[in-house]
């Protein structure tokens, strides 16, 4: 034999075909003219190319361990080095040892599934602490009546391509200085798919899908908030080909309120009173979410102060219980006043010794929650 194959593939004679093809990939990689250009190395890589061919295939391994060579002009092969009718695979192969995986062969399918959808629905802070359900209009692709989502005309059917037969693929063989190339490429005539639609449907013009309008009622869990996202599993668009439907995904807008600013699951709102109702205390009506309450004033209260009531905000989404909602007094100290109102203060002011206050100062601005601070520790 005048060339030693599994030599040049530094493999043993009883080395597996898996053995032989991680052998030819290694080196391979290390060898090839895009890599190496170097003239010397291109003849070493058409030995390997030459002794993976043989040693690849089952009849010319064979033929060569009887003592033939397959690739000689007498054998029929194609010379060392070249892309005979069984180098393609080796093209294949070269391609795998580069990109890890040879490419997959055979037509495309025409059922693919469809996208995701997601809509815009609008709640207002009620709906969102207690929960609820609503209809929804959804303008989607659905799968087409007519033809049942085939693409073809009712009566016809999807032929196979005459040009790749089926294949989905069409193939070019090219030579270069490493012998034959055979190249392949989706058909032009069917996209890729080994089929044709000669008929197309009249309603979805051959995509197995129209566009349609439906309700849908979606129930709206409590505790949701603004940029909530709630998944509804395949009811979004129908894939072409009649495939599975995606997902739709309706995102929670909250409406503002009138009355009520939220804070994750608690509720905040403002009450201004009038001077004398924060000293001597008083009662104020104020519709909740939960209907009508009385806000207790206590005597004294300042402005700045809040009246929590536990247990009326918004319901947690994850867990029970809800929030609170933290009403927040401001106390309206009077700008206009009449003589009799007037003289009635001045007399109110010295029977307090508070006709001529000194003021307490403090350091710097007192916000909001350094008075609920001095509030709790009795200050």
């Amino acid at each position: 034999m005048a060339t030693d194959y599994y030599a040049v593939l530094g493999v043993r004679r009883d080395a597996s075909q898996d053995e032989i093809k991680k052998a030819f990939r290694r080196l391979a990689r290390e060898l090839h003219p895009d890599v190496n250009p170097d003239p010397k190395t291109q003849e070493r890589f058409k030995e390997i190319n030459a002794a993976y061919e043989v040693l690849s295939d089952a009849q010319k391994k064979q033929v060569y361990d009887l003592g033939g060579d397959p690739l000689s002009a007498s054998g029929g092969g194609g010379g060392a080095g070249g892309f005979g009718a069984g180098g393609f695979g080796n093209f294949s192969d070269i391609m795998d040892a580069f990109f890890g995986t040879a490419s997959q062969r055979g037509p495309r399918s025409r059922t693919r599934r469809g996208q995701d959808a997601m809509i815009r629905l609008e709640i207002d802070l009620s709906e969102a602490a207690f929960g609820t359900t609503k209809d929804i209009q959804v303008d989607t692709a659905v799968v087409c009546t007519t033809c049942s989502g085939e693409g073809a005309a009712p009566g016809t059917s999807a032929q196979t391509c005459d040009m790749c037969r089926g294949r989905g693929e069409v193939s070019q063989v090219t030579r270069s200085f490493l012998g034959q190339v055979m190249t392949s490429r989706p058909c032009p005539q069917c996209q890729g798919f080994g089929t044709v639609v000669p008929t197309p449907c009249p309603e979805c013009a051959g995509d197995g899908r129209i566009r349609s309008r439906r309700t849908l009622t979606v129930k709206i869990p409590a505790g949701v908030d603004n940029g909530t996202r709630i998944q509804l599993a395949g009811e979004g668009e129908v894939g072409p080909g009649g495939g599975p439907a995606g997902d739709l995904y309706v995102e929670i807008h909250e409406l503002p309120h009138a009355v009520f600013q939220r804070r994750g699951d608690d509720l905040h709102c403002t009450v201004t009173i009038p001077m004398t109702a924060a000293a001597l205390g008083t009662q104020v009506p104020l519709e909740t979410l939960d209907g009508l309450e009385e806000i207790d004033i206590r005597p004294g209260t300042q402005s700045g102060q809040s009246v929590p009531l536990h247990g009326r905000g918004i319901t947690h989404l994850r867990g029970g219980g809800r929030g609170d909602l933290i009403v927040h007094v401001e106390v309206l100290t009077p700008t206009k006043m009449d003589p009799e109102q007037e003289r009635l203060l001045r007399e109110l002011a010295k029977l307090r010794g508070e006709e001529r206050p000194t003021g307490q100062f403090q350091p710097g601005q007192q916000g909001l929650f350094s008075r609920l601070k001095d509030a709790f520790n009795g200050r």
